[in-house]
Order: C-alpha cells, then sequence, then structure tokens
C-alpha cells in the first residue's frame, strides 16, 4: 500500500448536443468540461478514515477498527462489488448518520464508504486516511459533479491499494493512468454513481475518466479522436428543474404529435452527427469556417429544444445577451432552465467576454469562462495545482 499523499483531478460534463433526444435512441455527444473535481488522498495511522466535503460543508470520521469488525460478506461479489438495496442498507448502519443528517449528505457519504469498503477490503487491514473533496463544479446543475467525485474516488483509492500503478513520476507536474487502469476505474466510478442515482446510463463517468468528447447512442459509448479543445462560456440560471417532469413532457409531445416531433428529434441526431465531422476536421486543423458551421448548429439545435418544450425565458434571456454581443448559446442538459453554453471563437477580445459576463450577471446568473474537450481523470503534483485548489484542500 502507498504511503504519499496523492492528488487527483477529474472534469465535469456538458451535453454539447442531443439532449432530449438521446432518449428516443438518437446520438448525444457528452464532453468534458474543464470545471474540476480535486481530491487530496492523505494516508496516516491515527486508526481513523475521514471524509471531508468542503463545497456541501460534510466532515465525517469513522474508526477503522470498527469498520474492520463489519462483516462485509455483502461486498463479495466477484471483481468488483454491486451494490444491491441490501448492501444500501448495510452501508447505512456503517455509515451512523446522525438524527439531523440533511438528505444531501448521505448519498455522497454513502459511495464514499462502498468505495472505501470495496476497494480496500482485499488489503490485509482497512488503510487509515483522510480524504478531502473540493470541487469548481456547482452541484445539482446537470454538469457531472458526483461522477466527477466518483472517478476521483475510485483512482485516489485504486492506486493506493495498487490496484493500479501510479503514473506520475518524479519530477512531473502531472499524467494519466493507462487506458487499462482508466476502464478500471471508470467500472468502479459508476458503480459510485449507482449508489448515488440508482440507475444511472454511465456517460457522466465515462467522460470524467476518458475526457474529451465522447458519443453516446443507446447505451454504447465511444470517444473521439483528438477532440479540439474549445472555449466557452457556461452560464448557470440557477432556476431549477425537474429532468424526469421535461423528459415526460417531450414523450407526451412526441405521443401527440408524433409527425412533428418524430421529425425534429431525427434533425436533431443530424445535428449531433455533424457536429462529431466537423470536431473530427477541426482535430487536424481548425479554421475560422469550423467555428461558423459550430454556432449555425448550436442556434438550430436551440430552436428545436424550444421545440420540443423544454426552452425557458431564462434561457432565452441567455441566448438574447449573448447574441446581442454576435455569439450563440443553447441550453445544456435537461432544459427548462439550469445551465446553457455559449461557444467562444478564438477572435474575442478580453473586453468583449467581460462585458457579456457582466450583462449575464446583471440577470442572477453565475457565469463561468471555461473550455470543453478537458483532459479526463489525472493525477498532480502538489506544487502543478493553483494556490486557491491547494488552499480548498488544505481546509484554508
Amino acid at each position: 500500500m502507498l504511503s504519499q499523499v496523492l492528488l487527483v483531478s477529474a472534469p465535469g460534463k456538458v451535453i454539447l448536443h442531443g439532449e432530449h433526444a438521446v432518449v428516443h435512441g438518437k446520438v448525444a455527444l457528452a464532453v468534458a468540461l474543464n470545471l474540476r473535481t480535486f481530491l487530496r488522498l492523505q494516508p496516516h495511522s491515527n486508526g481513523k478514515v475521514g471524509l471531508n466535503l468542503p463545497n456541501v460543508g460534510i466532515k465525517r470520521a469513522w474508526d477503522v477498527a470498527r469498520l474492520q469488525l463489519l462483516n462485509m460478506s455483502f461486498l463479495e461479489q466477484g471483481d468488483i462489488a454491486e451494490p444491491t438495496p441490501e448492501t444500501l442498507e448495510k452501508l447505512k448502519e456503517a455509515a451512523d448518520f446522525p438524527a439531523d443528517c440533511a438528505s444531501h449528505e448521505r448519498p455522497a457519504v454513502l459511495a464514499f464508504l462502498f468505495l472505501y469498503l470495496s476497494i480496500c477490503r482485499k488489503q490485509r487491514a482497512l488503510p487509515s486516511l483522510d480524504i478531502t473533496v473540493w470541487s469548481e463544479l456547482p452541484t445539482g446543475a446537470g454538469l457531472g459533479s458526483s461522477a466527477a467525485y466518483s472517478v476521483c474516488l475510485a483512482a485516489a483509492l485504486l492506486t493506493l491499494c495498487e490496484e493500479i500503478l501510479n503514473p506520475l513520476k518524479d519530477g512531473e507536474a502531472t499524467n494519466r493512468w493507462t487506458a487499462e487502469d482508466l476502464e478500471l476505474i471508470n467500472k468502479w466510478a459508476f458503480q459510485g454513481e449507482r449508489v448515488i442515482h440508482g440507475n444511472p446510463s454511465g456517460v457522466d463517468n465515462a467522460v470524467s475518466t476518458w475526457g474529451g468528447v465522447l458519443r453516446y447512442q443507446q447505451g454504447k459509448i465511444s470517444s473521439l479522436k483528438r477532440p479540439p479543445a474549445l472555449k466557452i462560456l457556461l452560464t448557470n440560471t440557477k432556476v431549477p428543474r425537474s429532468t424526469k417532469a421535461l423528459v415526460l413532457g417531450v414523450r407526451n409531445r412526441l405521443l401527440k404529435f408524433p409527425e412533428i416531433v418524430a421529425p425534429l428529434l431525427t434533425s436533431i441526431d443530424a445535428i449531433s452527427l455533424e457536429c462529431e465531422r466537423v470536431l473530427g476536421e477541426m482535430a487536424a486543423a481548425p479554421a475560422p469556417e469550423h467555428y461558423l458551421v459550430l454556432e449555425e448548429l448550436i442556434d438550430m439545435n436551440q430552436h428545436h429544444l424550444n421545440a420540443l418544450g423544454v426552452g425557458h425565458s431564462s434561457l432565452d434571456q441567455l441566448c438574447q445577451v449573448t447574441m446581442a454581443h454576435g455569439l450563440h448559446s443553447k441550453l445544456t442538459g435537461a432544459g427548462g432552465g439550469g445551465c446553457g453554453i455559449t461557444l467562444l471563437r478564438p477572435d474575442l477580445e478580453v473586453p468583449e467576454v467581460e462585458a457579456m459576463k457582466q450583462a449575464l450577471t446583471g440577470c442572477g446568473f453565475d457565469c463561468w469562462e471555461t473550455s470543453i474537450g478537458a483532459p479526463g481523470i489525472s493525477i498532480h503534483s502538489a506544487a502543478s495545482l493553483d494556490t486557491p485548489v491547494r488552499q480548498a484542500l488544505d481546509g484554508l
């Protein structure tokens, strides 16, 4: 078992094209968002295992000796344990939640305990350690924050227990695992996601593990070769929405107007495929005309999503503000509020972007200037992390 501190990070995700259509068997393009979740794992010998999640105010610790006494037979299921209802009941007992424990705390704690006990149970003794996870991603905004959390936990615990090799060599700032090791990280992270969400698609953890751009259709996930990194503005309208209700609304509209809605879904599919083709061309030699095509695709998809009934006045406002600055936006994810993305062309001047961010903040929205097509789960040296990230992980 390793004794050094491990620092890992994983990206969030946005859907570039194909939201809602993907539910009906069409292609979706999911891209890694360079707002990252960072994890620090500190091994020690104080007989405790600690979990600290400063973004959501969770700080818990358990006696390793007490966890060691658990009958772990409920986890003995081949190489990769799967969370059954019985497993979750046993984990709740082990978690020993206080009576006033907030409901949002439980899934994060249970996912941690599930991965810690499942991955570390093959060791002679459960390890003493402290894990701190801090994220640039807002939670509950459909940006894959829980998947990034599960991917970071899986990568750090598998590396600690030497199930996979630490790829970071002395003197390196950052590195990534082999494809085979990433496969194992992804499988474990998916089980963590199942603890949190019950029945996830597997897209979010795959994007967070592999990074770049993934194509998803009817359960099949494939990676685009060498995708370009595109600069975007991500805007959170902060308007709450129910994904379930929005998905149901599209289904009802399809049943009510099949001749109208089915072609819309086919058209969204064609937008995803055209975008995939353009991104493939940009990998070789990006040109200004590529950006013009991407902007047209964004506009057409946004109009289609409005026609499906998943738009919202806050998203219309986002599109109007960015269009006034000559830029193109669409909703990402479920719609009905939530988040939108705006493509930032490489020729944009800083003052233009700042003016637009100010206008959007004036509407009560949160904005992040970031990129998509980011690298997946990575391991870092302490010196390579920005000061704010190091301070957040150190609890300063």
